[in-house]
């Protein structure tokens, strides 16, 4: 009996010696990435920097790995902000020499665990902090560590502006390489339907400058295929004209709910005017249901009618006039929501109804009250009114996502944010369970998406990627084994080909 426990006991120690979270194995993999750390500093211009965790006087390291959702940060061995897009070459070439895991982070807003955060080297993309507008083209050119506050201030004396996001805090990046949906989206279409061309640096070191002359290829895999084919260090977008524009926040409490629904399914069947959005937000905080409403007409004054049913509804608070553009996109107190651990998923509808607002809103009642009994600070639903056009002002198949453009199917977002890891679980559970309610009622009412594809900047983790590629995913597998064969990039988080 002596014999055979000393025998468990020591095939215990020696099991747990080689499981991956043992700590000669932490060890033995902190020091192997310390030293892809040193190679990296040693390797890039001075124009790049490398910065390390436990160094009270740089805070840059910290700043490197924060996201805009605690979950989705990681304790990285080390942080590294290249200046050049050469110095990203030398880097990915280190990187996949060694096979050392790695992140790309833009703007770090992020929700997805692991997309844009690691163990391994951190990389920060703040350098990259460039706006350059040519206006003889109607082109900007921005960098990709920008967030879209920044690109919008930058352009606003030559009252032009381009095709971005629609609340503060947002990066650049990350939402153009997954599509990007703005309050211009009615008028002009995605993001990526308003590129040019792309600065990247492939997984072997090459700078490309990738546009449709030079690589179709690519310039189709980039617009949606986020970081499979290398790193993206600028962006050339199409510009156009910026007057003042009209809208703002408007909160609403829980008994005039029912009006908010009556009036986004009006707004949605019969507002056709390309420069007239809404974003009604259904909340659960502190216990009880509420809205926030953003309108937007992108012009001095709307029209008369457009948005007089949302108007008349009684508020709590309004802050609705005519504005700058980028006033206006910072009326809206999206940054107040983070800070915390966060999950998106999505929904994609054809068109809203009585039937499917009714469930957003009880969606919302029921996951907000169950949910604050496990740890949930903010239970959130978005909906999105475009009109079924969106999708018309790219050819069909000029991107890697959307797959067909043949339906305008309308985006709508699920967002929980908690305090505790150990609520990760039952928070994910819940926003695939409330995406897969909201689906059925949209079936049942007769919209085609039950297998319908899904924003991949929403869609939570484990989305399966024909969800969101569709019968692109074929054509982009074999576009990433040309580009990096060595798989340099499935070495970084995020949807991987």
């Amino acid at each position: 009996m002596r014999q055979s426990l000393a025998t468990a006991t020591c095939l215990a120690v020696l099991l747990a010696s080689s499981l991956p979270g043992s700590a000669e194995s932490v060890e033995a993999r902190d020091s192997q990435f310390s030293s892809v750390c040193k190679e990296i500093s040693q390797a890039i211009s001075s124009a790049s920097s490398v910065h390390y965790p436990g160094n009270r006087f740089d805070a840059t390291f910290t700043k490197d790995v924060g996201h805009w959702a605690t979950s989705s940060s990681a304790k990285s061995a080390c942080s590294v902000e290249p200046g050049t897009a050469e110095d990203v070459g030398k880097i990915l070439q280190i990187l996949g020499k060694n096979k050392t895991p790695f992140a790309v982070k833009g703007g770090g807003h992020a929700s997805n665990p692991g997309f844009s955060s690691t163990e391994g080297v951190q990389i920060a993309m703040y350098k990259f902090n460039e706006v350059k507008y040519h206006a003889d083209q109607n082109l900007a050119e921005v960098g990709s560590g920008l967030v879209w506050d920044d690109v919008y201030e930058a352009l606003a004396p030559y009252a032009v502006n381009v095709v971005g996001g629609r609340v503060s805090g947002v990066g650049v990046a990350g939402f153009t390489l997954g599509g990007g949906y703005s309050w211009k989206t009615n008028q002009h279409g995605l993001t990526i339907d308003n590129l040019s061309g792309f600065e990247l640096v492939l997984p072997n070191g090459t700078v490309a400058a990738v546009r449709q002359d030079t690589y179709p290829d690519l310039f189709f895999g980039l617009k949606g295929g986020f970081n499979n084919f290398g790193v993206v260090t600028k962006f050339n977008l199409t510009t156009h004209a910026q007057t003042e524009v009209w809208g703002g926040l408007i909160t609403i409490t829980a008994d005039q709910l029912d009006k908010v629904n009556a009036a986004t399914v009006k707004f949605s069947q019969t507002v056709t005017d390309p420069k007239a959005q809404v974003l009604p937000t259904y909340n659960y905080v502190l216990g009880q249901p509420g809205l926030s409403l953003l309108l937007f007409y992108d012009y001095p004054t709307p029209p008369d009618g457009i948005f007089d049913d949302y108007l008349a509804i009684p508020h709590f608070t309004k802050d609705v006039k005519t504005r700058p553009f980028l006033d206006l996109v910072q009326s809206f107190p999206a940054n107040a929501a983070g800070n915390q651990r966060a999950i998106f998923h999505t929904v994609s509808v054809l068109n809203y109804t009585e039937k499917l607002m009714d469930a957003v809103l009880n969606e919302t009642k029921f996951w907000g009250k169950h949910l604050s009994l496990k740890g949930g600070n903010f239970i959130s639903y978005d909906v999105e009114p475009f009109l079924p056009t969106l999708l018309s002002h790219g050819p069909e198949g000029s991107s890697a996502y959307p797959p067909a453009r043949n339906a305008g199917l309308l985006p709508l977002n699920i967002f929980y944010g908690w305090g505790l890891e150990a609520s990760d679980k039952v928070m994910q559970d819940a926003a695939r369970q409330s995406a897969a309610r909201l689906t059925q009622v949209a079936v049942e009412e007769g919209q085609d998406v039950a297998d319908a594809v899904l924003y991949g900047n929403y869609a939570i983790f484990d989305t399966p990627l024909e969800r969101i590629y569709g019968d692109n995913l074929p054509k982009l597998k074999a576009l990433k084994a040309q580009y990096d064969p060595e798989n340099v990039m499935g070495l970084a988080g995020g949807w991987k080909l």
